[in-house]
């Protein structure tokens, strides 16, 4: 069997970003299986509509076909006033457009998400789950990646540390079985 090609999007922009740092942890847990794609969403512009057709619109474009190229899209997102990050929402709503166009479609997804705090990123995942279901993305429902960030959470090589590594390897497994078990359509 070939190897998956798994896309993960990053919820937040900071360089800093202890999400960005699970999703590269993440990443080198499934190395062997897949082949994983960082989807870069720093560099869009604030979608407006009046875009569509028009080369402002390109970034959003290019982002499309990075996406349709994927068979399984993992997000791993920071939780910003209870909600999703406003980069991630503009992602969403820019490669969904124009109405009939969304690159989202069919493709098997799953969330997850840390935070220092005990609910970790437990409300901006339902609000993105949400979002899911309008844009078409079958979504893993368990187990759900409710990860409460520590300094060693991820090792100084990179690496999810031994107090996670059994949990969130497991959770990896959950999501390959998913995206093959629904393939994109």
């Amino acid at each position: 069997m070939s190897k998956l090609k798994i896309g993960m999007v990053v919820g937040s922009n900071s360089k800093q970003s202890i999400n960005r740092k699970l999703a590269e942890g993440l990443a080198r847990l499934i190395q062997d299986q897949a082949d994983v794609t960082f989807i870069d969403i720093g560099h869009l512009p604030l979608y407006n509509r009046d875009f569509d057709g028009t080369p402002e619109f390109k970034p959003f474009d290019e982002l499309k076909a990075q996406v349709r190229n994927c068979d399984g899209l993992l997000f791993i997102t920071p939780e910003h006033n209870r909600s999703i990050p406003a980069p991630l929402k503009n992602a969403l709503d820019g490669l969904s457009r124009p109405y009939g166009q969304a690159a989202w479609n069919g493709i098997p997804a799953a969330v997850i998400g840390t935070s220092p705090g005990g609910p970790a990123t437990s409300m901006a995942q339902q609000h993105l789950r949400n979002v899911f279901v309008f844009l078409d993305m079958p979504t893993m429902q368990q187990p759900e990646g409710f990860v409460r960030w520590s300094d060693d959470l991820i090792d100084a090589q990179g690496n999810i540390g031994p107090a996670s590594h059994d949990f969130l390897n497991k959770y990896m497994s959950h999501f390959l079985a998913w995206v093959r078990k629904h393939p994109k359509q």
